[in-house]
């Protein structure tokens, strides 16, 4: 099953849905009966700026699946580029950006999802670190409440190779922001982390699986969200430790707050570990606001809403406090406050 191929066909059928174990929790097969036929051509320059481009070196936007798809970093180089994926209108729509960072290259990712309607649309990324190369990937997804979309990434990484991915997204109707990484060890390094902030109706699914395939290899990973109101969460993690991949050291948590009752969040860590030297570790939870701290505050005179933004906006803080583009955490920061009102 293939949403890439399902918009292409135009085939519901082919959508994967709740009996695919990946998508169990994320059933586009069940919600989408009829493909919409494809997305019209949007006129670029007229798109309002988006959150990133003053920060950027480059930009490129991919508008209703057309616009550049390659960044390129050559040997020694650095660069700072702002990726747009920009949905509008009813139609679908599918994307591939390529992504080669050479070695000794850097690049910061500022990648944004900006949607209007009801649309569905898919975008498969692939990444391939050389060695000694230093990526940091920052998504921010800003999909439409009536938006379906689907963003898959494949990460190679080479020995010596450094890879940060933050993931920071509001929901959509259905979304799954999905990462794949290829860990070759060799003192390659790995940071994926996430924060989702989810209320009304809407629906966001974090999939990743590393697969760490030989000695020496790194992988960090924490997750945090807030649910409220009806909406849904969905985490699933999964670090594979093949067998003579000896020290690894992989780390995994995801940590969720629910602010209803009729929000939900449906978390999966797996570690499947076939070596023996390893370190690894993962951990979960999901609770609600410490009303202590919740009570504390009040009793200092604050209100129980603001209250209630500060403690939420403390708990995912530790995610963004990892971003290393200064610039983009401040963004990142400014979104978050926002969306909690604070």
């Amino acid at each position: 099953m293939s949403v890439a191929s399902a918009i292409k066909t135009r085939d519901a059928a082919e959508l994967p849905g709740k009996r695919d174990e990946d998508w169990r929790w994320t059933d586009l097969r069940g919600l989408i009966r009829q493909v919409p036929a494809p997305s019209a051509a949007l006129d670029v320059a007229s798109l309002p700026a988006g959150p990133f481009d003053a920060l950027a070196d480059e930009l490129l936007v991919v508008a209703n699946g057309q616009g550049a798809a390659h960044i390129g970093v050559e040997p020694g180089e650095t660069k700072v580029v702002a990726l747009r994926i920009v949905s509008r209108g009813d139609g679908s729509h599918a994307a591939r950006v390529s992504v080669d960072v050479e070695v000794a290259g850097n690049l910061t990712i500022l990648e944004s999802y900006e949607g209007e309607g009801a649309y569905l649309g898919q975008t498969g990324l692939i990444l391939s670190l050389a060695k000694d190369a230093v990526v940091e990937r920052i998504i921010l997804a800003a999909d439409d409440a009536e938006g379906v979309t689907v963003s898959q990434a494949q990460v190679d990484l080479a020995p010596g190779a450094s890879f940060a991915q933050t993931v920071l997204t509001g929901g959509a109707r259905r979304q799954r922001l999905e990462t794949i990484v290829r860990h070759p060890g060799g003192h390659a390094d790995l940071r994926l982390d996430g924060v989702y902030l989810l209320a009304d109706k809407r629906h966001a699914d974090l999939t990743t699986s590393v697969t760490h395939a030989a000695v020496d290899g790194t992988t960090q990973q924490l997750t945090k969200g807030v649910v409220r109101d009806q909406a849904r969460a969905v985490f699933q993690g999964k670090i594979i430790v093949a067998e003579g991949a000896d020290r690894t050291d992989a780390r995994m948590g995801h940590h969720a707050l629910i602010l209803s009752d009729r929000a939900e969040v449906d978390a999966k860590p797996e570690l499947e570990i076939y070596a023996d030297d390893v370190s690894c570790a993962h951990g979960n939870t999901v609770g609600a606001l410490d009303e202590d701290a919740l009570f504390y505050a009040r009793q200092r005179g604050m209100p129980e809403a603001v209250a209630r933004a500060l403690l939420t906006e403390a708990f995912i803080g530790e995610v963004i406090d990892r971003i290393d583009h200064e610039g983009a955490r401040d963004v990142v920061r400014a979104w978050a406050a926002e969306r909690l009102g604070a």
